[in-house]
């Protein structure tokens, strides 16, 4: 193995880069043991008992902290350090003694990129071929990372870094986020010896679902009382930094920190979102104009670039009606107003390593979006995403829109904004997230902050890099090379190339010259400068209306055409033909194929082939159980269920959660109130449909009480009867006139014997729901009929014999 001078670094991507004095061979992880194999006399007395003494493992000489910072759904123009019009002084600072990187890409999704991130590897060969939640059978496609491509936060803790992470954590497969794990594929189990945040796609940053390492955990505060999610995950990764440095100052630290902001819901104080007001009153299409100016005078750009056309798909600002732009101009001054507050928060991380005297020799990834900006919002935006995933419409008329903005990006709203604004954020390119065709989904501002390591202050790097380029590159910096195995399994070389030869050279020609792209069907491949790419389905339907067979091809010459604006497919077909060629070659290398643009069929798990957690048609759970996610509990949506509960009653009266699923914006709860047994359905948060029993429960003792939903059938998110029990006796009935069909909540959870989140029903708060009494288990069965209105102990016990 080579050995280079101190300073420089050789090429990570060959496993050849090691320090000058480094004598371990890394690349076989964990670095064995090896036995001792000198004399050992009698007595530890002897003088010729002399032994080395013991050395911790650290990483080589010279290697750097590191700091990965990745926002969520943020476009290339939205940034002011890429010319947008939001303002990220943080951005701003690093780039200013760094580098910028205007042509680095992402995967167009977010556990796609997050994955090929942390592996060095394309997202369909580690599995990711689109989120955790359609994960399917297909090699491409199961969201369940192999242990043949190792995080690079393993690596690094294999040869001696602390490792963290902070924010959001939506690698893990979906049937494995429950309370029983297996957890090997949480971070904890894949690298980092520390997480705090949350796990999924998008949390409620005022009622956050928290994990510290794999256990739930609460906040220490209400939304009233100041509380949000950003805030907190940055004190949490001061505190660690602190005492990681405080212990430890000869060993670097890995720090990953990738807040859920500015993924939806648009969650930010009001007085940062206020600091935009009247800013957007102009609409988008002014916008882009503007930020496209910016782009060229901050040089982020080429002076000959060309602002791509709006597609027709999106409308124009004057086509909106005129009583909605009220409510579409305060979307934007949220989502501004979030993106500005995160970049705060980035700003206090960075400043204590100032003051710790670590930041000049830590390396800082700043990456601006994991895509572009999102284009989920639909074409007026919503004030509650859960109306989107369940169908609801009709409901979100202009009149109710204005009349609620005040509501957006409080605890009261589960904001995003509209597809005008997410196009606008992507300037100066063609489309949004989703969209890996065009260069809105995938093209992402990237900062990179070291001034120990590189000598450039300031300056732009037009080099193409990718996402998967970040591994291999943090490894060449710390001296490391690729480990050949990992805890006894042989590894797959990373795909990605180290960008560290671009550090100090701008003019270097780019080592990156093949990258394929492909989410959902839309697709391209870049090669030297040209790109070929087909938009096959737009984000915001779920179906695309062609097959592949039948999708148009663009082509377009980047080296002369930066932002993919002049279409050249008719002008040179053999040049097209030539790319659709390598993209079949790299989608076969890669398991892109076969490409799947199904989107019912890949939330149904059974048709999709992924696990189910609970199969069956019952449930038990204990009285101590909470957090549970949608994907680990009794699906009892669109059909008759029943809940049962043993509760023990306290002889003061009855108060609190027996058990509720769901938050503010929909759900249910079985509870007692003022010692009645109540059942509240929460449709969207547009309705709650309150069951309350016509007397009071008993004082003290064990009882068992119980809620029957008869379904009214007839197709999905229908109404249904409710009665409510006591000890088999029925005590009150009531109807729900519509349910939820599809999802009750993207993060919200069920909980046994409180309330954790936000409340299903008015009048509770996290402090006060929880039960007086105790609960016992809770039992949910679904298209049963129980004319005893009763669980016998025998009937329990077959049940239980039954699961094991």
């Amino acid at each position: 193995m080579s050995m280079k001078k101190k300073g420089t670094r050789g090429q990570a991507g060959n496993g050849s880069s090691t320090a000058p004095t480094d004598a371990r061979q890394r690349e076989v992880l964990p670095i064995p043991d090896q036995p001792y194999q000198g004399l050992r006399p009698f007595s530890a007395r002897d003088p010729a008992a002399k032994f080395p003494p013991i050395q911790p493992l650290r990483p080589p000489k010279g290697a750097p902290n590191i700091l990965v910072i990745l926002l969520d759904d943020v476009g290339f123009g939205a940034s002011s350090a890429f010319g947008g019009i939001i303002h990220t002084p943080t951005a701003e600072r690093l780039a200013k003694n760094g580098l910028k990187y205007n042509r680095f890409h992402t995967t167009a999704l977010c556990s796609p990129t997050r994955a090929a991130l942390l592996t060095g590897r394309n997202h369909h060969a580690v599995g990711f071929g689109a989120i955790t939640e359609i994960a399917t059978s297909s090699p491409g496609y199961t969201c369940v990372r192999p242990n043949h491509s190792a995080s690079v936060a393993e690596i690094l803790k294999l040869n001696g870094y602390s490792t963290a992470q902070f924010g959001k954590c939506h690698e893990i497969p979906a049937w494995e986020t429950s309370p029983v794990g297996p957890f090997d594929r949480w971070p904890t189990g894949s690298g980092f010896e520390y997480f705090f945040g949350f796990v999924g796609g998008e949390t409620n940053q005022w009622y956050p679902r928290l994990y510290e390492n794999t256990t739930p955990l609460e906040p220490d505060r209400t939304p009233e009382q100041g509380y949000h999610f950003m805030e907190d995950m940055t004190d949490r990764a001061i505190d660690w930094v602190q005492q990681q440095k405080a212990l430890a100052p000869d060993k670097p630290f890995f720090m990953y920190f990738a807040p859920g902001a500015t993924h939806a819901p648009h969650h930010v104080p009001r007085e940062w979102a206020d600091r935009y007001k009247g800013r957007f009153d102009a609409g988008w299409d002014s916008l882009r104009e503007e930020i496209f100016a910016r782009q060229k005078k901050l040089g982020v750009i080429p002076q000959d670039a060309q602002l791509t056309p709006r597609p027709d798909e999106i409308p124009a600002w004057k086509d909106m009606p005129e009583k909605l732009r009220p409510f579409l101009t305060r979307q934007m001054e949220v989502y501004a107003g979030f993106l500005e507050y995160a970049d705060h928060h980035v700003g206090r991380l960075i400043e204590v390593l100032e003051k710790m005297g670590a930041l000049d020799d830590t390396l800082v990834y700043y990456i601006i979006g994991d895509n572009g900006a999102s284009a989920e919002g639909t074409v007026n935006g919503t004030l509650n995403e859960g109306f989107l995933f369940n169908g609801i419409v009709g409901v979100e008329t202009p009149e109710y829109l204005v009349e609620n903005m005040h509501k957006l990006g409080t605890p009261e709203a589960f904001n995003h904004y509209a597809v005008g604004w997410a196009h606008a954020m992507d300037t100066p390119y063609q489309w949004t997230k989703q969209v890996a065709s065009h260069y809105g989904g995938t093209r992402n501002g990237c900062v990179v902050h070291w001034p120990n390591g590189i000598r450039a202050r300031g300056e732009v790097r037009e080099q193409f890099t990718h996402v998967i380029d970040v591994t291999p590159t943090l490894l060449e910096a710390a001296y490391l090379p690729q480990p050949v195995l990992v805890n006894g399994v042989q590894q797959t070389p990373m795909h990605g190339v180290s960008m560290l030869y671009s550090f100090d050279d701008a003019k270097a020609p780019e080592r990156h010259e093949t990258q394929y792209f492909e989410m959902f069907g839309n697709r391209g491949i870049y090669h030297q400068g040209w790109t070929a790419v087909t938009k096959h389905r737009t984000p915001w339907m779920f179906e695309s209306e062609v097959s592949f067979e039948n999708d148009v091809w663009e082509l377009y010459d980047t080296t002369k055409d930066w932002t993919q604006a002049r279409n050249l497919a008719a002008e040179h077909p053999e040049k097209l033909r030539e790319l659709q060629q390598l993209f079949l070659i790299e989608a076969a290398k890669y398991y892109v194929l076969p490409l799947d643009d199904r989107s019912v069929e890949r939330f149904n798990s059974e048709l999709a082939g992924r696990p189910e957690l609970i199969r069956g048609d019952s449930q038990i759970l204990s009285g101590t159980m909470t957090r549970i996610s949608e994907n680990s509990m009794l699906n009892i949506k669109n059909k008759s269920h029943s809940v049962t509960a043993e509760v023990e009653l306290p002889e003061g009266g009855a108060h609190g959660v027996i058990i509720t699923q769901g938050g503010h914006f929909g759900g249910w709860c079985l509870y007692a109130y003022k010692n009645r047994l109540t059942y509240c359905y929460n449709y969207a948060g547009l309705r709650r449909f309150y069951i309350e029993a016509g007397r009071v429960l008993p004082r003290g003792g064990t009882h068992q009480v119980r809620m029957e939903f008869a379904y009214d059938g007839g197709g999905v998110g229908k109404g249904g009867s409710v009665s409510l029990y006591v000890d088999g006796k029925k005590v009150g009935g009531g109807r729900v006139d519509e349910t939820m069909a599809n999802t009750l909540s993207m993060e919200e959870t069920a909980d046994v014997g409180r309330e954790m989140g936000s409340p299903v029903a008015e009048g509770f708060t996290n402090g006060d729901s929880v039960f007086n009494g105790r609960v016992r288990w809770v039992q949910l069965d679904k298209g049963k009929k129980d004319f005893d209105h009763f669980i016998s102990p025998e009937e329990r016990l077959r049940l239980a014999m039954a699961r094991q």
